[in-house]
């Protein structure tokens, strides 16, 4: 009989719904596991085929663990406020509840055909005002601790989206979403103060399974840098406070550097003699990203400001002061001491404007011909004091003499800054604050969650950069919680990234009207014990969710200091052309069409068959046709069927090293030689011309986790067990009947490959030499020359060196 994967696949699906067969239970006996995808961003467009990678990634090992008598908790939800929902509700006047109810819909039919085994019953939804109440609990429990702030200060404002990005969402200069220009302005902002966790965010990446890279990015985001902040005294009577991780090489500092929007120049305005050229260099400035103005290729420009100096601490020279753009007021103290001779941008800058380049760490090079920048290490040189010490012991030195005096101290400084978390948009999370001319900045009760969305005519954001929900006037206007006085709502909203900082907690407990999850369901699930996603989401996400984490285990709501006990990350599917699918290029591939034409189980296991896991690989219709092959094989092993009820010896190690080798690669996310183990086991099995049922029971175990459809109705077909295949239990196997007993090496001569010999696995070494001699090639190429070497490498070679006789 022909498989029909159109009968079978809803079939099934709906027989593991009717029985919740993949609902976890809260306070098993079993022993937990917690997968999680990432949840997905409900776009009109719906799924591609790129979707389904990761999805069915975990639910490989969601289904093997379950089999291994796991009580399994693989949830699914929506990812759904944010500005494409909003911008489609804007151009085609639909309300964004009613493009995410639609949005929602079709994603939920398209993962449903796929056979995937999430938990249903738990699904979650981050417009939701059920699940938003507990968004916006959060940020209020933030408030109360000082972490939340509003602040005046200048944005990165995207020109097309109309609202403000955080500078994780500027990249090379335009916004991350819609690659627009991204300008500066001055807002008042909510903030959130993610740099008190600095410390923590980086050091407790040694408590986490992380690929490095991933530990990588997360440090190198953070930015930890050890070093000093140093005074400058300047002829206008202030101090230039500069922090700098290499204090020793303050005798090379020949000039400063502020950036464009340091308060001290307007302070010094009267004593500028350039003042118009300065403002207009300022004018200029303001209109590129961080982005662009840190770039270290682009040409170097400034102006220095005639009318005052700086006093360099520890030699009392007088050094000129520019304002530059490269130097950003959010980073450090906005102000930088330049040492041309071991920085190429400052040897660069000094270069231009004519300024003196002193070398004080002696290297191979010229500095007045290229900074010499390997000085990590060296001994010190033209620095007074410090001449002839290494670079380490002149650090220590230089800061207890600026301790000692007064002018300086050890510091530890970050890149990271504070998350802008205002968006003057309305698909968006209310922020539950209001303004009192009295009080200031209040929070509303907690008995008054959620806050919720009032319905607006219009979602365009005002060019002023006001939110559209500053026009709600009878919703803005509210009385104040502590005085009762006349107050206004805040009308800007949540970003995007606030709903998914803490999602994995409601899944849970995602029914819980009293609190966000149950003391008991945080208790027992602990944490998430593997979590996947995309390298795009390694930096923000990660950092953002791990930081709400802390602060939540800080006040006593969840059990662990971090979120996600191990991650993964998986590389992209790409067109057939090998890029990025889109709909722009036309190599945009829908599953739904694969899903009918070949069947999910086909769909399921070319993605997890196509290339290693974690590295982007290339769409092939014509492999999806060779997956659709192995099903087709495996269900007509149903017409090779005898009884039986062992594993027969002839085929016996073959079974027992396919169950080690799936279990093991399932594990360790090599899902695409899983597969081909069991490619081989079933050539075996065809070659042997029979199999019985225990067998064929072992096999539709090991290949469920990746075609779960057609393996269940051949185990019901066949009755191959009691009960429906997803409850079975997975395979054991003997480690001993895993070990060949004989293995194929090869015989060399004179490095030269001469012979392949089947030899006994634990052949003694003369054996081995004889068996090779024994070999007709072998025996020829040796033939009248003298043996100099025999070399045996057990397992893999023989190899002999001969030269020829006297």
């Amino acid at each position: 009989m022909k498989y029909n994967h159109k009968t079978v696949e809803p079939k099934w699906q709906k027989i593991w719904e009717d029985k919740g067969v993949f609902h976890s239970e809260t306070n098993s006996d079993k022993p937990k596991f917690y997968s999680l995808i990432e949840f997905p961003y409900p776009s009109g467009q719906g799924l591609h085929v790129g979707h389904p990678r990761p999805y069915t990634a975990l639910d490989t090992v969601s289904r093997k663990r379950r089999l291994q008598g796991y009580n399994v908790l693989y949830p699914i939800g929506w990812d759904a406020f944010g500005l494409p929902t909003e911008n489609y509700a804007i151009k085609n006047h639909i309300h964004p509840e009613i493009v995410t109810k639609n949005n929602i819909a079709r994603f939920k039919k398209q993962i449903r055909s796929l056979g995937i085994s999430f938990d249903w019953s738990r699904e979650i939804n981050t417009t939701d005002p059920d699940y938003y109440k507990w968004t916006q609990w959060i940020f209020l429990q933030l408030f109360k601790h000082d972490l939340a702030y509003k602040k005046e200060m200048a944005v990165n404002w995207c020109t097309s989206c109309k609202c403000v990005l955080a500078n994780e969402e500027v990249v090379n200069g335009v916004c991350e979403r819609c690659g627009s220009e991204v300008v500066h302005r001055v807002k008042s902002q909510w903030m959130l103060r993610i740099t008190k966790y600095a410390d923590r965010l980086i050091d407790d990446l040694d408590l986490v399974d992380y690929p490095e890279r991933v530990k990588l990015q997360q440090k190198n985001w953070i930015g930890r840098s050890y070093g000093a902040e140093v005074e400058f005294d300047t002829t206008a009577g202030d101090k230039l406070v500069v922090y700098t991780t290499r204090p020793d090489t303050l005798y090379g500092a020949t000039y400063m550097v502020v950036s464009p929007e340091h308060p001290y120049i307007e302070k010094w305005a009267d004593q500028l003699k350039n003042l118009d050229e300065i403002k207009a260099y300022q004018h200029e400035s303001a209109k590129k990203s961080d982005f662009e103005r840190t770039e270290m290729n682009k040409d170097k420009t400034g102006v220095k400001l005639e009318g005052v100096t700086a006093i360099n601490p520890v030699n009392g020279r007088e050094i000129p002061i520019f304002i530059s753009d490269y130097v950003l007021i959010s980073y450090g103290t906005g102000a930088i001491m330049a040492v041309p001779a071991h920085d190429t941008r400052d040897w660069k800058f000094a270069k231009k404007f004519n300024l003196p380049i002193i070398e004080v760490v002696k290297g191979g090079e010229d500095v007045q011909k290229e900074a010499f920048t390997d000085c990590a290490t060296g001994i010190m040189v033209n620095s007074d004091i410090l001449n002839g010490l290494s670079v380490e012991d002149a650090k220590k030195k230089i800061v207890e003499v600026l301790t000692e005096k007064g002018i300086g101290h050890q510091k530890v400084n970050f890149k990271l800054r504070d998350w802008v978390f205002s968006r003057q948009r309305y698909w968006g999370e209310p922020i539950p604050i209001v303004k009192c001319e009295k009080c200031g900045y209040v929070p509303i009760p907690e008995s008054e969650l959620p806050l919720k969305l009032p319905m607006v005519e219009s979602y365009e954001p005002t060019d002023t950069g006001e939110s559209p929900l500053a026009n709600m006037t009878d919703w803005v206007e509210t009385t104040c919680p502590c005085c009762g006085g006349k107050a206004y709502r805040e009308t800007d909203t949540m970003p995007q990234w606030a709903g998914s900082s803490w999602y994995y907690l409601r899944y849970m407990d995602p029914h819980n009207n009293e609190a966000l999850a149950a003391k008991e369901a945080l208790g027992y699930w602990h944490q998430v014990d593997w979590y996947n996603g995309g390298m795009e989401h390694t930096t923000l996400h990660l950092l953002y969710s791990r930081f709400w984490h802390k602060f939540l285990y800080d006040i006593g709501v969840v059990p662990t200091k971090e979120p996600y006990a191990k991650r993964t990350s998986h590389g992209m599917i790409l067109g057939a052309n090998g890029e990025k699918m889109s709909k722009s290029r036309g190599n945009v591939v829908n599953p739904d069409d694969i899903v009918d034409e070949y069947g999910a189980d086909t769909l399921r296991m070319y993605e997890m068959f196509i290339g290693d896991f974690e590295k982007a690989a290339p769409w092939s219709t014509n492999s999806v046709r060779g997956c659709r092959k192995f099903i087709e094989r495996f269900w007509n092993l149903q017409d090779m069927l005898i009884d039986g009820d062992t594993i027969r010896p002839e085929v016996e190690k073959d079974f027992h090293k396919t169950i080690k080798k799936v279990g093991g690669d399932i594990e360790n996310i090599k899902f695409n030689t899983a597969i081909a183990a069991l490619m081989a086991l079933i050539n075996t099995i065809y070659a042997n011309g029979k199999i019985n049922k225990k067998e064929l029971s072992v096999f539709a175990i090991l290949l469920n986790p990746f075609a779960p459809h057609v393996t269940e109705e051949v185990w019901e077909a066949c009755g191959l067990g009691d009960g429906i295949l997803a409850e079975a239990q997975w395979p054991e196997y003997d480690e001993n009947k895993c070990v060949d007993d004989t293995i194929e090496i090869v015989a060399q001569v004179n490095g030269k490959i001469k012979a392949k010999l089947n030899i006994a696995a634990d052949a003694a070494q003369e054996d081995v030499l004889a068996q090779a001699k024994a070999e007709q090639k072998v025996a020829d190429a040796i033939n009248g020359m003298t043996i100099v070497k025999e070399i045996y490498i057990k397992g893999r070679l023989v190899n002999i060196v001969v030269k020829p006789q006297k």
